[in-house]
């Protein structure tokens, strides 16, 4: 992956010791001249270089995929 990540929060993974949600934004993530992307990675662990999950959304799916989000809470 290439590109400059710029980081916007790290949060708490309820449920886990000491794992976080990482919210960043990639410019340029498979390359010159691709579309920046969200990315929210899933650690299971701190101290970890990598996130054991992570899903790029793209800017015109987030409003969706927040949308989704939501409705899947009121299912929880």
């Amino acid at each position: 992956m290439s590109g400059t990540i710029t980081k916007i929060d790290e949060l708490v993974l309820s449920g886990t010791k000491d794992g976080k949600i990482t919210i960043t934004t990639i410019s340029e993530p498979y390359g010159a001249g691709s579309e920046s992307v969200a990315s929210i990675g899933i650690s299971l662990q701190a101290g970890t270089e990598e996130p054991d999950w992570k899903v790029h959304i793209p800017k015109e799916n987030i409003d969706a995929v927040i949308a989704a989000l939501q409705e899947a809470k009121k299912t929880l």
